[in-house]
């Protein structure tokens, strides 16, 4: 059984709109760690400029494959340069295989470099400070890589994690080639630069791409020498052995995938991800793209044919889980297969960047028998979400008049009307005209959707203030026995002392092998 180290914990969301942060007297002292005119805004064009490769790549050919390839053949060439040991075949890390027990935090989407990022730092402290190690699941930096936008989005807000930090790279870590995280995590020279790409198609396609795609920014090892000494102890260091790679932590193994721009994965790397998830440990994949979210299946393409969600459902390959990132929010979804098995999809992308609606997350009965909407979570709240975006809209489209502003426990009545639920906390049982003349204004805007209009609204509307509803997972494996459990960030003092436990979910295994997952959510009856 795994016995966890909880602190002294707040209630949750869904047991009151203080534990969700509104209503929040004093702002916590993360925020304040972020560096002075850190505010990052998807509303001056720099950012989106830079991030130009994400439209290119989708409209006229992406090169990502081929050079990821090349990087692994560089990593190869690094070590036969150097005398080091060329990196496993395999991409396995084994430091950890021999342990019984093994704390993992996962932090999803956390690098726009700002508070939205700081606020975390103290709850991670406080609740994952004793874990042996961390993964960054996807867009470790906004808006487009780069070596040098690492001091301030990795090295800085991490400077006191004690463990060693491992990673994936989103979209958003591709729009310089890689170059910044390779030499961040995988050790790649600075001033290698980024692999040529190689562009195809019609001849003013290469032409347009020549010309307009962005290369990685001249870095030096000054540069990164500058940035390293923030985590500079032995005990910080992981030595990745590649974008994509896979680690034995305990009794489970953890394979990190490497989606790309496109959210596909290369043929080569589709071979490596059979063969990796070949053996009876129980496996969990962490990708840079969810598999499941808003209430629909995602497709993740293998170059050459095939889908990773195949390779996840196959009983041969004993995978239990799978944490995508992305999509800036928490949401689970336990999908029963048809054999009986139950595999737990988990979004886990709210751990630094602007915030991903989840009002508009439909009822997920919408995909029964597999996941009914009694087993499904999400954070915030879908109500909190509305009264959060209500307050931006109204700022910024309604002149801030409050005409536009919906309380939290309306918000809450309203969404549950809206989905066909019961109401997750309790709330009024009446709402005013004006709130629901606001969310019928408020609810059409659009809320989501795909690069590069990624969460457009979202995006376009991001804020700082509190609640943040910011959030990171904590992975426990002992024995036959696996605990996530999501921790929130709302930027109030009070969460960075007493912090918030949003969801917790335990599986064990059971006698004939399949592991079975009970949900353990704090503030609400156990489904």
């Amino acid at each position: 059984m795994c016995s966890l180290p909880d602190p002294d914990i707040a209630g949750p969301s869904r047991s009151s709109t203080r534990g969700a942060g509104w209503g929040c007297r004093t702002p916590g002292v993360g925020a304040r760690l972020a560096p002075r005119d850190s505010r990052f805004s998807w509303l001056r064009p720099g950012p989106l400029i830079a991030s130009r490769n994400d439209v290119l790549a989708r409209r006229f050919g992406d090169p990502t494959d081929d050079q990821r390839r090349e990087w692994l053949r560089r990593l190869d060439g690094y070590a036969r340069a150097t005398g080091a040991p060329p990196p496993p075949r395999d991409r396995l890390v084994t430091r950890y295989a021999d342990r019984e027990r093994v704390s993992v935090a996962v932090l999803g989407d956390p690098g726009e470099g700002d508070a939205s990022q700081y606020v975390v730092v103290p709850v991670l402290e406080r609740v994952a400070d004793d874990t042996d190690f961390a993964v960054l699941c996807s867009d470790v930096v906004y808006p487009a890589g780069g070596v040098r936008a690492y001091a301030d989005r990795f090295y800085r807000p991490y400077a006191d994690y004690r463990g060693p930090i491992y990673a994936l790279p989103g979209n958003h870590d591709w729009y310089d080639g890689l170059s910044g995280f390779m030499t961040t995590f995988c050790d790649a020279p600075p001033d290698a630069g980024d692999p040529e790409p190689v562009f195809t198609g019609s001849w003013w396609k290469r032409i347009l791409l020549e010309r307009l795609w962005r290369r990685a920014p001249a870095a030096t090892v000054e540069d990164v020498a500058d940035m390293r000494w923030y985590r500079d102890a032995e005990s910080q260091q992981a030595g990745q052995p590649g974008p994509y790679c896979a680690i034995d932590a305990g009794p489970v193994r953890l394979v990190l995938i490497d989606t790309g721009i496109n959210g596909h994965i290369d043929r080569d790397q589709g071979e490596w991800l059979r063969e990796i998830s070949a053996g009876d440990r129980p496996k969990i994949l962490l990708t840079g793209r969810p598999l499941y979210t808003y209430a629909q299946r995602q497709d993740s393409p293998i170059e050459g044919g095939g889908d990773v969600n195949e390779i996840v459902t196959d009983p041969a390959f004993n995978y239990v889980a799978c944490i995508g990132g992305d999509d800036h929010n928490y949401q689970r979804y336990p999908v029963l297969q048809r054999d009986g098995r139950t595999i737990l999809y988990l979004v886990a992308g709210g751990s630094g960047a602007y915030l991903s609606a989840t009002h508009q997350i439909p009822n997920v009965d919408r995909l029964a028998p597999a996941v009914h909407e009694e087993d499904f979570r999400c954070y915030p709240l879908r109500g909190d979400s509305l009264a959060h975006f209500s307050r931006r809209y109204d700022k910024l489209l309604g002149f801030g008049l409050g005409r536009l502003v919906i309380s939290p426990e309306e918000a809450t009545v309203i969404m549950a009307e809206r989905v066909g639920i019961e109401p997750p906390r309790s709330s009024p049982t009446t709402v005013s005209a004006r709130a629901r003349r606001a969310a019928d204004r408020v609810f059409p805007l659009p809320a989501r959707g795909s690069a590069p209009a990624h969460n457009l609204m979202s995006l376009l509307f991001d804020s700082n203030a509190v609640p943040q509803f910011k959030s990171f997972l904590r992975l426990d494996v002992e024995g036959d026995e696996i605990v996530v459990s999501c921790w929130a960030a709302t930027g109030c003092r009070e969460h960075e002392l007493n912090p918030v436990l949003e969801d917790r979910l335990r599986a064990a295994r059971a006698d004939d092998g399949r592991w079975e997952w009970r949900s353990e959510t704090p503030g609400r009856a156990v489904p």
